[in-house]
């Protein structure tokens, strides 16, 4: 399928697209643009890729049909490879993988060489990355970064509070031992206590909790080392 366009519908405004950095390859260039709001047309003729040997397009947006399960509007999607064969369903793949609406054109100019299937490497990651550039999916990008990086945090911290734990047992019974303390001579406060279910508690809650348990370590060892310091005067 191809879109004809006249080359004097160039918008030159760069607020209703982001783009991708430019790849050279053997004298063969190209650069990714994507679009929410723009026409295939307008961004196919755009000053950033209007003079480019193929400006393979592909669309996806809301079309007038609506689910049943859902009412929400149903995808239409679509691509023109402008010369570059199967170039227009590399950039309609990517837009599928990114969850993405709106118009992205991979321009390429021709350097005179023949790429071989790396082309489409670079038509992938042109596209790719001119839709990562726009703010919002950026930012829903660093979002998902945020949650995961979180995600890893409470993890760490659970592993961390659970070797407290069992150190704080082990540091106990020495504390104890040093004092000439039999396990029935200790006080109530010194035998382990049943561990939270850390898992359910937030991160915030986790991060608190590791300051508890490491001060409780630090008064142990103080207990320790006062109780050593006592046997040799002794």
């Amino acid at each position: 399928m191809s879109l004809k366009r006249r080359r004097s519908e160039s918008p030159q405004d760069t607020s209703d697209i982001s783009t991708s950095p430019r790849i050279e390859d053997r004298k063969s260039k190209f650069v990714g643009l994507y679009s929410p709001t723009l026409s295939v047309k307008e961004l196919q003729a755009h000053a950033k890729a209007e003079d480019a040997t193929h400006r393979i397009a592909a669309w996806r947006k809301a079309g007038s049909q609506r689910s049943l399960k859902t009412s929400q509007p149903l995808l239409e999607s679509g691509h023109d490879d402008d010369g570059e064969k199967y170039g227009g369903k590399t950039v309609e793949r990517v837009m599928d993988a990114m969850d993405v609406q709106g118009v992205v054109v991979v321009a390429r100019w021709y350097g005179g060489v023949m790429l071989g299937p790396v082309r489409f490497d670079h038509i992938r990651n042109c596209a790719g990355w001119a839709i990562s550039n726009w703010p919002s999916v950026s930012n829903e990008s660093s979002k998902r970064s945020k949650v995961q990086t979180e995600s890893e945090q409470k993890t760490e911290l659970e592993k961390t509070l659970r070797e407290r734990d069992e150190s704080i047992v082990v540091l106990r019974g020495l504390l104890a031992e040093k004092k000439g303390q039999s396990s029935s001579q200790q006080s109530p406060s010194s035998s382990p206590a049943k561990a939270p279910d850390y898992e359910k508690l937030p991160l915030q809650v986790l991060k608190r909790l590791e300051e508890v348990r490491d001060a409780t370590i630090g008064w142990i060892l103080e207990g320790i080392e006062e109780a050593e310091t006592k046997t040799d005067e002794k």
